[in-house]
């Protein structure tokens, strides 16, 4: 059914009554620490002897009590996340929060015997446990941690990296999320000064007025800039466990991690951004056009978002939720059904106040099949991308929710594919349907400018983050290095094509701080052009492409990216053909919106 008013708020309630008072959720942590304890009990006695069929039986009542047992843990942590985001200054979540990293780090120690235990078996013994066997479906994935537990230390070392990570690595984390929660950015309207959230202050540099934009740029540095010795500790501890940790390893290099995270080789990773290193050209000039049109001699960082003519379109939230939720009906009934639900069931956290963490993003609550955004919704034409953009996060979870739960622990590469497809749907849709040549221009601007953030932004984050750990490995790199090194990485990566720059960068993009994922940067942009491929299939092939779309989500936790390619696009991604190709759709819309601006 369609609701003609979508609730702008999130319902958390549902899950646990009461946020982080909850006593219901007390419950499911205490829950959770009976059942690692079952489950610690269960490792502890499998043996990797005696008759291969009680092995087997053995197994198998592991891992569904692993399956059980990593549901419950992830609703934690989909919870907190929430209670985290909606309010900076809930202390209640930020104590939950420490609750639910050491039972995670509980698991995980659990996790690290059994996969210590994979370890003893013969590869050909391996493979015999899994023949004829109801664990055949997990080969991959069980395979997967059995090479991973070999590469690593003893269990009694890597355990203790992990208790010792609780307050060490994830604690500088958390850290970082309590320094941006008190942070707040002065701006004057209207004769009127008020304190802006993060959030909300990144929301002005997509305002049509360059002074506002300018304004907000010059507190925000300082914001940052204020804040930068506490960052730069932050970053540094941070980045140094993760170094110390892969030296005790024998692991020779930084990118081991984050490329086995997302099960790709590095082959294709220097492959695609060598490919992009050689189209920078076209972006370039795109830039230099955009710094034309609004009159400048060249764009400074705060113009990259900025709207172009006066007049910026805006949809209300109910008309952005709409024009979803119809787009991706163009593409399957799947997609647009899922989308329906998700602002039908208050699924979407939207709401433009104070007290929100900044940014987007999508969890999943396993045990109860729902998914929750969450964003900052200010009707801007970027806004309606970043909601296309989750809600696509959150189809990759529905299409893969009859698969085995072990089955579905994909990669964030392949996870930024989904998201992007669902955002290109919604933006190009956006293009066929504008009014006039003026709204046609700003939305083109607006899908080039995600193409620059890819292909410009990402790449100076992945610059930055190689030098910074390139730097590390020998001391502290102290706050005015972080800038320098974050000024050259923006300067190589945008072309030179800027007259003012981000130095704070760095402090400012959560994603350097983020524990789980090192590297937080590249699977965007494979992401983006990975969907680039699928998205081209889709048009080829119409509206019996959702179906094959689907097939291709529910594979992308058991296999590699490579695999995936060959399997259902027939590409080889170490070749530059793929990326070349992916690429040249990025250049025709520049190519499109050079010639509408040609005056």
């Amino acid at each position: 059914m369609t609701n003609n008013h979508y609730q702008e708020t999130w319902d958390l309630e549902i899950f646990f009554p009461g946020g982080s008072n909850s006593l219901e959720f007390q419950n499911h942590l205490a829950e959770i620490e009976t059942e690692v304890h079952t489950f610690s009990l269960l490792v502890q006695s499998f043996e990797q002897t005696g008759v291969l069929d009680k092995q087997k039986e053995e197994l198998l009542q592991i891992i569904n009590r692993f399956e059980l047992v990593v549901k419950k843990v992830r609703q934690a942590g989909a919870f907190v996340s929430c209670l985290e985001a909606q309010n900076v200054e809930d202390k209640g979540a930020s104590i939950l929060r420490g609750r639910v990293t050491e039972l995670s780090a509980n698991f995980q120690n659990v996790l690290t015997q059994l996969d210590q235990k994979l370890a003893h078996y013969k590869d050909e013994e391996w493979k015999t446990l899994f023949a004829g066997s109801n664990l055949e479906e997990l080969y991959f994935v069980l395979s997967e941690r059995r090479t991973s537990a070999l590469e690593k230390l003893s269990e009694q070392s890597e355990m203790l990296i992990n208790k010792l990570s609780i307050d060490g690595y994830h604690g500088f984390g958390q850290m970082y999320d309590t320094i941006v929660g008190s942070i707040q950015i002065p701006y004057v309207e209207e004769n009127k000064k008020q304190m802006l959230s993060v959030g909300q202050a990144a929301n002005k540099f997509s305002d049509s007025s360059r002074d506002v934009r300018k304004a907000v740029f010059t507190e925000w540095e300082k914001a940052w800039n204020s804040q930068g010795n506490l960052l730069a500790k932050t970053l540094n501890h941070l980045a140094g466990f993760r170094l110390n940790v892969y030296k005790m390893r024998g692991w020779d290099t930084f990118l081991k991690e984050p490329l086995d995270i997302n099960r790709m080789q590095e082959n294709t990773l220097m492959t695609m951004w060598k490919v992009i290193g050689n189209n920078k050209k076209p972006f370039v000039q795109f830039l230099e056009r955009k710094a034309t049109l609004l009159g400048l001699e060249k764009l400074s960082w705060y113009d990259l978002d900025a709207p172009l003519g006066k007049v910026q379109s805006k949809m209300t939230y109910q008309e952005g939720a709409d024009f979803i939720i119809n787009q991706f009906a163009q593409f399957g009934p799947e997609m647009s059904s899922f989308a329906q639900k998700a602002f039908d069931e208050k699924w979407i956290e939207a709401e433009d106040r104070k007290g929100k963490r900044p940014g987007g993003f999508h969890t999943y609550f396993p045990e109860s099949q729902q998914s929750r955004i969450f964003m900052t919704y200010s009707g801007t034409p970027s806004n309606v991308s970043t909601l296309a953009h989750e809600l696509g996060h959150g189809f990759h979870t529905y299409a893969m929710r009859d698969v085995h739960t072990l089955n579905r622990n994909y990669a964030m590469n392949v996870a930024e594919t989904a998201s992007t497809f669902a955002e290109m749907i919604v933006s190009d849709a956006a293009l066929k349907t504008a009014k006039t040549d003026e709204e046609k221009l700003a939305l083109l601007e607006d899908k080039i400018q995600r193409s620059v953030a890819l292909l410009m932004n990402i790449h100076a984050r992945f610059i930055f983050e190689t030098n910074f750990y390139k730097e590390r490995q020998n001391g502290i790199v102290s706050k005015e290095r972080l800038d320098e090194l974050m000024l050259d990485a923006q300067k190589e990566a945008y072309g030179e094509a800027l007259e003012e720059y981000h130095p704070t960068f760095w402090g400012s993009k959560l994603h350097f701080y983020i524990t789980s994922v090192p590297f937080y940067n590249f699977p965007y942009t494979f992401g983006f052009l990975f969907s680039l491929g699928i998205y081209a299939k889709a048009l080829e092939e119409g509206a019996n492409y959702e179906e094959k779309y689907i097939a291709l989500l529910k594979d992308t936790a058991s296999m590699t990216v490579e695999e995936l390619a060959i399997k259902h696009l027939h590409v080889d991604l170490t070749k530059e053909d793929f990326w070349e190709n992916a690429i040249k759709l990025c250049i025709a819309d520049v190519e499109e919106f050079l010639a509408l601006t040609v005056k």
